[in-house]
This record gives structure tokens, C-alpha cells and sequence, in this order.
């Protein structure tokens, strides 16, 4: 599904949430903003609407585990 996904800390200080992260998919390349409320706020267009909810659980899922659960 997603290829290539990351992730880095959106400030300096690792200890204020935020990420930036990226990935492909179908070939494109999506950025975007995973905050603390596990809201995403996209910094390049969205993925088609009928992909994007399935796109951000998968985020979400993604963040979930590498974020929290490696704590």
C-alpha cells in the first residue's frame, strides 16, 4: 500500500508532539503533518478521495506504533 513511509520530530525539542512524515503511493509522493490528536494536515495534495480515510488510519496505525508503542 504505502511505500518508503517516514517520519522525523516536527521541533527541535522531541519532547513537543508533531511529526512530519512522508510516503509513496501509486507512485506519488504525499508529505504531511501527524499531530499530537492524530489529526493530518497535508502539505501536498491529499490522496484521491477514495483512498485517503483507508491512507490516514494507515498513518495512523503507522504513527501509533512507532511513536508511541517504541517509548
Amino acid at each position: 500500500m504505502l511505500q518508503h513511509f517516514q517520519y522525523s520530530p516536527l521541533y527541535r525539542n522531541e519532547n513537543i508532539p508533531g511529526w512530519n512524515f512522508s510516503f509513496y503511493f501509486n507512485g506519488q509522493k504525499y508529505e504531511g503533518i501527524y499531530k499530537q490528536n492524530g489529526g493530518i494536515d497535508w502539505l501536498t495534495q491529499a490522496p484521491d478521495a477514495k483512498s485517503v480515510q483507508n491512507i490516514e488510519k494507515y498513518i495512523h496505525d503507522l504513527m501509533l506504533y512507532h511513536v508511541y508503542d517504541q517509548r
